[in-house]
């Protein structure tokens, strides 16, 4: 009988999806890092166009089509100041495909990948899927990273470290100081630094920087996607930007397991990108509304939690048997330990949902609190 691979026998199921398996119907949904917010109608309508027009019936080009291309490119130089060729940028499946592209792209078997703890998911599991070896790194007190960290974690079988600012799962934000030392090492150190950016529009305070600006080699790969920033989640749109010689290797991957990416999508993109932004301002501005009514009802709970820059999560430290508690009276909650082991003893919450929902939410996790102190 044929046996299951080993680097997928070392993957699990994500600690997210357990928590909504467990919840039930009619729970508070706190969990989930989607915004509550339609797509913009001018993207949907472009999409609809295209399908309607017959220019969605076959494959594009394996990077995208080109005017999806220049319009990543062109977004690069008009929110950054950042020079990119359309040529070096492939449209994805998704932030995630992105994500695995470059990893399989970078990695060989038992190569170090270093990722911050706790960290989105995919790190670790696409990390194994890969056949290299996570590396975690501890966070700051604040949950940033801290360049020093990563630096010190670098061995020669280092093959990449992963930046993502603003956060999944807390929410922080690296300062420009921070970006400018996580290029730098990525230079002197000859070692792949992915910048996930695809919360890169969400941010209340301080700016967002990625370390393409400031890298002296091709050392840096940005992946991106429209998801969060323009609600197009289900539409699974992503990119990666670097240099042509890693978009080559990239593309190999990418041709053989997707071919391209979906081509309603891609004009739904196209258009996000090029169209009018006030709706991501709109949606920006209810998050921060949102943010502030969700740290200031866990502090009156009792509850210690940093005040999240940007995304739309937070992430309180709480007592044991805290995420069980809530999710019996009602609400999800993604226990800390789901994000790596140094995530043990904090919940994440996700605040992309309505503020009636947040309100009642948050009273029930007050009482939650208290029963378990």
């Amino acid at each position: 009988m044929t046996e299951f691979a080993t680097r997928v026998e070392n993957v699990s199921i994500s600690g997210i999806r357990e928590v909504f398996e467990a919840a039930g119907d009619d729970a508070i949904n706190l969990g989930l890092g989607q915004p509550d917010f339609p797509t913009p109608a001018h993207a949907r309508r472009a999409a609809v166009e295209a399908i309607e027009s017959g220019q969605t019936d076959a494959y594009t080009s394996n990077k995208g089509t080109p005017q999806l291309r220049e319009a990543i490119a062109a977004k690069y130089d008009r929110d950054y100041g950042i020079e990119v060729d359309p040529a070096n940028a492939i449209a994805t499946s998704g932030g995630s495909e992105a994500l695995h592209l470059a990893l399989e792209a970078h990695v060989d078997p038992n190569q170090e990948v270093i990722f911050p703890d706790p960290g989105f998911v995919s790190y670790d599991a696409l990390t194994r899927i890969a056949g290299g070896t996570p590396k975690p790194v501890s966070l700051r007190d604040d949950l940033t990273l801290d360049p020093a960290a990563v630096e010190d974690a670098i061995t020669e079988e280092t093959a990449v470290f992963i930046v993502n600012s603003p956060a999944n799962p807390t929410g922080a934000v690296q300062s420009e100081a921070d970006m400018r030392e996580f290029a730098r090492i990525a230079d002197e150190h000859d070692v792949l630094c992915i910048s996930d950016e695809v919360y890169e529009h969400i941010v209340f305070e301080g700016e967002h920087h990625s370390p393409l600006k400031f890298a002296e080699t091709d050392n840096v790969v940005v992946v991106s996607a429209c998801s969060k920033t323009y609600s197009m989640t289900g539409w699974r749109l992503g990119w990666l930007v670097g240099s042509g010689d890693r978009i080559e290797r990239m593309l190999r991957v990418h041709q053989y397991a997707q071919a391209c990416a979906s081509a309603p999508a891609q004009f739904a993109a196209e258009a996000a990108l090029t169209g009018p932004q006030e709706p991501v301002a709109e949606m920006v501005g209810a998050f921060e509304e949102r943010r502030d009514v969700v740290v200031d009802g866990l502090e009156d709970a009792g509850l210690e939690v940093p005040t999240p820059s940007g995304a739309f999560y937070a992430m309180p430290k709480v007592p044991e048997g805290w995420c069980d508690e809530v999710l019996d009276r009602g609400v999800v909650a993604v226990p800390g330990e789901a994000f790596g082991s140094n995530g043990e003893g904090y919940a994440r919450l996700s605040y992309a949902t309505g503020m009636e929902e947040l309100k009642a939410a948050l009273e029930i996790i007050d009482s939650a609190t208290a029963a378990v102190r």
